[in-house]
């Protein structure tokens, strides 16, 4: 049953998703833009996923106190299937990741609109030499077949989930609480270095969907969804398995680790005993 009071605190999760979800993209996706419209030589991405890091070193800094800063429907979900949140808060979460997603896409396109027109002439070209729907969207990398992509975005996302468990594990003293976001900042940075360049390493339905929502009034609807064979489903439905498998994987993982631990500390208390016991017959 819930309660007004559920729903209250679910009101102001979702806001504190939002703001956090903003910035992400904010900064992410306003990195790319700077990245394009500067028209690098480089073809390095190293200073995309540089913003990328900083946008969720700073959401989680936001949201973090709040929420949690899951900042991804993806982490979302697959904590839902593990019984850490409840399916209703579960979509409110969700809910406030989307609409966060496009509000700062919207304010990357405001922010960067001048450049937009000196760009490509004040005539928007989702693809192509004056093409700037990669701004808002991940589009699969030259030659990239849709299972390949798919298991792309299920491989990361399940990293990102096992290395969140650990991470939120009261039992890892590794690590302080304040140093937990940036531990987090850095795995998006490093992940994004070593997986961007088949299907753009969202690992985050929100980065993608979101935006692409927002690209879609510019592009129009037809062209953002069906360009690259309806590929905008990849990152919404790779993310989510991914991430769900990485939860169910630590959560066996962690059983497992439990269970010898366990054992293998009872059987050093029996030896430890036995050994007792023969030194007392002896003396």
């Amino acid at each position: 049953m819930v309660t007004k009071k559920d729903l209250r605190r679910y009101f102001v999760e979702l806001l504190a998703e939002c703001f956090g979800t903003c910035l992400l993209i904010l900064i992410g996706e306003g990195g790319i833009a700077n990245y394009k419209f500067s028209r690098q030589l480089s073809h390095s991405t190293l200073p995309i996923s540089i913003s990328f890091s900083v946008g969720v070193y700073i959401a989680l800094m936001v949201a973090g106190p709040v929420s949690g800063a899951h900042i991804n429907p993806a982490v979302t979900i697959s904590l839902m299937t593990v019984k850490i949140i409840k399916p209703i808060q579960c979509l409110f979460y969700i809910v406030g990741q989307m609409i966060g997603a496009f509000i700062g896409a919207v304010l990357v396109y405001f922010v960067y609109l001048n450049q937009f027109n000196e760009f490509d002439g004040g005539q928007r070209q989702l693809t192509g030499v004056n093409g700037t729907g990669d701004i808002f969207f991940t589009m699969p990398g030259n030659g990239i077949p849709h299972w390949n992509a798919f298991i792309d975005q299920m491989l990361i996302t399940a990293i990102l989930m096992i290395f969140i468990m650990a991470l939120s594990n009261k039992s890892n003293k590794m690590i302080s609480e304040e140093g937990k976001p940036f531990a987090f900042a850095l795995l998006i940075l490093g992940i994004s270095c070593a997986f961007s360049v088949n299907a753009g390493a969202a690992m985050n339905p929100a980065r993608d969907f979101g935006p692409r929502l927002f690209g879609s009034l510019i592009y129009g609807w037809n062209r953002v969804f069906r360009i690259d064979n309806y590929f905008f489903s990849i990152p919404i439905l790779g993310p989510i398995v991914g991430a769900t498998l990485g939860v169910w994987i630590y959560v066996g993982y962690s059983s497992l680790i439990n269970n010898y631990s366990h054992r293998t500390n009872h059987q050093n208390q029996s030896n430890s005993n036995s050994s007792l016991e023969t030194s007392q017959q002896k003396i």
